[in-house]
């Protein structure tokens, strides 16, 4: 038992190894891959080496092989290119609604797809905007909650605010309590990217039109138990028409 769960891990570690650190042009030596091995405390000889690509190979996990007098085995590289890479950081970075400590988290996550070109692509990565960034970090749960909404068919609530010139949240009350934030909820119908910022374009009740908020600006989102209000206006709503939301 405790030898099938040490080649369970052979195998795990080898694949992982040929998916992070090769690709065609970067195959691995039998001795490169044995010395990524001995890094992490699995040992392993050149036949049972050869012996897990072949596991590898028929359960689906495919490995090729560069047969010589020391084989190169590598992964064929499905992840994405620098160029491609490149493009997705330049907009990640350029995108306002995202924040400072998030952008620099997404470049980083977004870099491990170029797999083994990695270390290309963040020297690469030189590209700087002057781009404003948002200061809301709970955007990501607005844009889950917005997005679950959706999918549900369910209202949303939220709070939304202004920034000051000393870049403080000014919430809208609600003009029957001033003290109190004013509670919206609305019908979400799509969110949208225009003009460097991200958008919900949703149906209101109240005013019967369907309007747009900045996610960004949007505090302490919540899916209610409420199913949206069918409408002509959000069956009718035109995604193409609205790519410049402002």
């Amino acid at each position: 038992m405790v030898g099938d769960n040490v080649k369970r891990i052979r195998l795990l570690k080898i694949w992982e190894i040929l998916t992070q650190d090769s690709d065609e042009d970067h195959p691995l030596t039998t001795d490169q891959i044995k010395e990524k091995l001995a890094k992490n405390g699995i040992e392993c000889d050149r036949r049972t080496l050869y012996n897990d690509i072949e596991v590898l190979n028929s359960f689906g996990y495919e490995v090729f092989v560069k047969r010589s007098r020391n084989n190169l085995y590598y992964v064929e590289d499905r992840s994405f290119s620098v160029p491609e890479v490149l493009i997705i950081m330049d907009a990640i970075q350029a995108a306002s609604f995202i924040t400072e400590n998030k952008t620099a988290e997404l470049v980083d996550k977004v870099g491990k797809l170029s797999g083994s070109q990695r270390g290309e692509v963040l020297k690469q990565n030189i590209v700087q905007f002057s781009t404003v960034k948002s200061l809301n970090e709970g955007i990501y749960y607005s844009v889950s909650e917005i997005s679950s909404a959706i999918v549900n068919q369910k209202k949303i609530e939220f709070n939304y605010f202004m920034y000051d010139a000393q870049m403080n949240r000014n919430y809208k009350m609600d003009k029957t309590n001033p003290n109190n934030r004013r509670v919206y909820k609305v019908n979400p119908i799509a969110t949208v990217f225009a003009n460097d910022n991200y958008y919900l374009f949703c149906y209101d009740d109240k005013y019967g039109n369907v309007v747009s908020y900045r996610i960004d600006r949007m505090d302490r989102v919540k899916m209610t138990n409420e199913d949206i209000t069918p409408s002509k206006e959000a069956e009718d709503f035109d995604l193409a028409k609205h790519n410049n939301a402002t």
